[in-house]
């Protein structure tokens, strides 16, 4: 008779998490247990939808005459998305992520914050930390080097609902050629070891 392991402590529900970003260039918190330090800078309340971790990939199968079935598949295309909505969008960092602005471009004066939206946006690549907890069972964490947001949602300004930019954050190579490294911290448990 086979014997079936299960372990619910290695089960992920996405209970909490946040999101940081920093400059091109800021290396990894390295661990999603320990607070983000400057120049990590938090993206605040998220919705509660949560984090979408996206994976969007295309291959090319190759069937040889006579056959049905390939003997082959290579990938063409492999993208790597996060997907998110900020719902602090009077927070600096986040406005200047959302409308491609410096953040020293956003300081006010005399009360006032203005700025301009270009018709010619320039590529705004930054780091970005994700966490994913779900209490002490599971910790998660997605350091994306090289990132841009490349999809944003229109934006709702009503009175029964939240304003918020609905963000995708797309991972591009670092000079290693990754896209995305992850740190999981999940503990140890009788039926099964490591992750």
């Amino acid at each position: 008779m086979v014997n079936i392991t299960r372990a619910a402590d290695l089960l992920e529900v996405g209970a909490n998490g946040g999101g940081w970003t920093a400059p091109l260039g800021t290396s990894s918190p390295g661990d999603p247990a320990v607070q983000p330090l400057a120049p990590w800078t938090p993206l605040g309340a998220i919705s509660e939808d949560g984090l979408t971790q996206g994976f969007d990939e295309d291959s090319q199968s190759f069937t040889p005459w006579g056959f049905t079935s390939p003997i082959r598949t290579t990938i063409t295309s492999s993208l790597r998305t996060f997907g998110l909505t900020v719902w602090e969008t009077g927070r600096v960092v986040v406005q200047s992520l959302q409308y491609r602005v410096d953040s020293a471009d956003l300081t006010p004066t005399a009360g006032l914050t203005s700025f301009a939206e270009t018709a010619s946006p320039e590529p705004d690549r930054r780091a970005f930390w994700f966490v994913v907890l779900d209490g002490d069972s599971f910790q998660r964490g997605f350091y994306v080097p090289q990132g841009e947001i490349t999809e944003r949602s229109d934006v709702s300004h009503k009175q029964d609902e939240i304003a918020g930019f609905e963000w995708t954050i797309t991972a591009y190579p670092d000079e290693a050629g990754n896209t995305v490294y992850h740190f999981d911290r999940v503990p140890e448990t009788a039926a099964y070891t490591g992750s």
